[in-house]
């Protein structure tokens, strides 16, 4: 099946998230729909509610499915509105369905369609099974109403009310005669070893009539439904007050019909508005004390690290800086010794403080700087799209209401942010004293997309074996590949080619030629052990907030607190930049003057300790069963793993490269 994807809207998306940072316009496809009674529309105003439906998905599972391959009612008349590239690489598929309604007619237990399933056929027996699975596995609907979820509301634990943005298909009572999932909701789903399948709907759909407020028509602000299972006996006459629920045995012994109805009733409410139609949804998810306490535990860790370099900086530094620049002054003047004291206070003051002993070595280039380089502009890349991207998202432009927006905004910046890549990696290995130019801008360009885009690629395989929605189809393959290589990598080759016409970073203090010997180190100064312990800082500071960004991404909840994750993000920075500048201290006054890659992986490491949490939360939180599902959920997640390693170390290499060149510039050094 075709899949389209409009490129135009892509980039006219990208340019207004740009440039357009105010609030007095709609953004594409979230301008308020108005809605008349039948013979009363017009152009500016609709007259018939259409139901699209999205594709299914499950927290027991990893791979969601098009609405078309379970064996539900379809729209004679199918249409897909346009898909956005987000909602491609999401999995997101959207079409028309049956469920039609007009505006303010109420309709009691209509039929849609009837799904007959005989015994002697193979495919009716294939297609149950397949249902059964789903229900088996708790696969959810997910309705769309006016670009709005249909919601289903229940009562939840404390007298709450909870909103659920998707409804199961039905559940399952098992050998045991223990209820599974929904079936908890009703006394009457009890017979074991039976599904009971949700074939009918009650919806309710609120409006805002806008004649108080000057404009035509009605504007939907809600839109909600019960789902319930309810067996036809007259399939020619439904009837949708009480009667058994519809059974779905375990063993297909006997033909089988399922009927589909819906009934749907119309309620003004004035005092919803439109722009805040969400609120409801967005209300019953209890985070809010949550976030706080995460924000408030960061600032803590933030305030602690603030006051360590503080105080390294005014006190010992400082310290040592003016006793150092004092006594080359002294030694200057030739200012003659004091009775009883050594006439050599210079080496008196070099004994204090180590790490200006390595004044000569400390900007030697590192080892494996080709690889340093690359990584340092692949993180920069990657820097400036999540700064941009979050930025856009916390001024409401990418809103869960702008479907794959989100995705589309990351794509096209990383795309278009080449260019400081090349300019970055050229500059430092240029610095470093490289002199395969060629080498290192193909590096950049292709090196760790390329390592992103084939574990992509054979999750992607998986998926199409797995017959699943979230595979991409090999034309938007094409077009990732050809946003590649046509627009990523000469831009990073343009990059470059300024990074390398720009003179190297001079550094403060001339490099010997011989290097110096390091002494013997305890067990803290070490590598190892320093870096694995500059990680659990910044960790400790996301790791809240990590929790509902995993959530949001494997058990399909809604992602909306922006502001919060933007704020965190903003402490990530400083706590990785404060972490790594104090343990680099430590370092170099134990007179190890090895810190180029000390400083990118003392950071980075937090991306493993990213890892260890989510290994955590696939075993304590998610209810995934299968092969298939497991491989996707490790695949994806070295990818998240990976693009965190490099964000989070090019930000502690940068402090810690400005924090070396600073006490070094500020030191008289002959």
């Amino acid at each position: 099946m075709k899949r389209r994807i409009h490129f135009s809207f892509v980039l006219v998306y990208s340019l207004v998230s740009y440039f357009c940072l105010c609030s007095a316009f709609y953004l594409p496809g979230l301008a308020p729909v108005s809605f008349c009674e039948d013979g009363k529309g017009g152009d500016d105003c609709q007259t018939v509610i259409q139901l699209f439906v999205n594709r299914l998905d499950s927290v027991e599972s990893v791979l969601p499915y098009e609405y078309d391959v379970f064996d539900f009612c379809k729209d004679d008349k199918e249409k897909r509105p346009s898909e956005n590239l987000g909602q491609v690489l999401f999995g997101e598929r959207i079409e028309s369905s049956p469920y039609k309604f007009n505006f303010k007619q109420d309709v009691k237990c209509k039929a849609v369609c009837t799904k007959n399933y005989k015994k002697a056929e193979q495919q009716d027996k294939t297609k149950l099974d397949f249902l059964k699975m789903g229900m088996q596995l708790n696969y959810q609907h997910h309705w769309i109403i006016d670009n709005m979820p249909v919601t289903w509301c229940y009562d939840v634990e404390d007298g709450q009310k909870y909103c659920n943005p998707g409804f199961p298909i039905g559940c399952l009572v098992t050998a045991d005669g223990r209820a599974k999932d929904a079936c908890v909701i009703n006394s009457e789903f009890n017979k074991k070893n039976t599904f009971y399948i949700f074939n009918h709907m009650d919806i309710k759909i609120t409006y805002h009539s806008g004649a108080s407020e000057g404009w035509r028509g009605a504007r939907l602000v809600a839109a909600t439904l019960e789902p319930k299972s309810i067996k036809q006996v007259d399939e020619k006459n439904p009837s949708c007050e009480g009667g058994s629920p519809m059974e779905v045995p375990g063993e297909f012994d006997n033909d089988l019909s399922i009927v589909y109805t819906y009934s749907v009733s119309f309620e003004e409410d004035n005092s919803i508005k439109w722009a805040s139609r969400w609120d409801y949804i967005l209300v019953s998810m209890p985070h809010t004390n949550i976030q706080w306490f995460s924000i408030m535990n960061s600032l803590v860790i933030v305030l602690f690290l603030s006051g360590m370099v503080a105080m390294i900086m005014l006190r010992t530094l400082h310290k040592d800086i003016a006793r150092y620049n004092q006594v080359d002054q002294a030694d200057l003047i030739k200012i003659p010794p004091t009775k009883g004291k050594s006439s050599l206070p210079y080496e008196d003051a070099q004994e204090e403080s180590g790490w200006k002993q390595v004044h000569g070595d400390v900007f030697r280039p590192p080892r494996k700087g080709m690889l340093l380089s690359v990584f340092l502009g692949q993180g920069t890349q990657i820097f400036i799209m999540t700064f941009i991207t979050l930025f856009l998202a916390c001024l409401g432009f990418l809103s869960p209401a702008n479907r794959g927006a989100l995705m589309t905004c990351a794509v096209v910046l990383w795309v278009l942010l080449g260019t400081p890549a090349g300019y970055v990696s050229a500059r430092l290995y240029k610095t470093f004293g490289g002199e395969k130019w060629k080498t290192n801008v193909l590096l950049t360009a292709l090196l760790c997309p390329g390592i992103v885009f084939a574990d992509f690629f054979l999750m992607n395989l998986i998926l199409w074996v797995e017959g699943s929605s979230a595979a991409i189809p090999f034309g938007t393959l094409v077009a990732i590949l050809a946003l590649w290589f046509g627009i990523s990598v000469p831009l990073t080759f343009i990059g470059a080619y300024f990074g390398f016409k720009k003179a190297a970073i001079e550094q403060p203090v001339r490099t010997n030629q011989i290097p110096r010997q390091i002494p013997e180190q305890s067990f803290f100064t070490k590598p190892i052990p320093g870096i694995v312990m500059g990680g659990i800082l910044p960790f400790g500071c996301i790791f809240i907030q990590l929790f509902f960004i995993l959530n949001s991404i494997w058990s399909h909840q809604m992602y909306y607190m922006f502001g919060f994750l933007f704020l965190v993000f903003i402490i990530l920075l400083i706590t990785c930049s404060e972490a790594t500048i104090l343990l680099c201290y430590f370092h170099l006054c134990a007179e190890d003057y090895h810190w180029w890659w000390r400083s990118f992986l003392t950071s980075g490491f937090t991306a493993v300790y990213l890892f260890i949490y989510a290994v955590h939360y696939f075993f304590s939180k998610l209810q995934i069963i299968g092969a298939a599902s497991t491989i996707l959920y490790f695949g994806y997640t070295m990818i998240m793993v990976l693009i965190f390693f490099l964000f989070t170390g090019t930000i502690g290499f940068f402090a810690c490269f400005w924090f070396v060149n600073k006490i070094y510039s500020v030191v008289k050094v002959d």
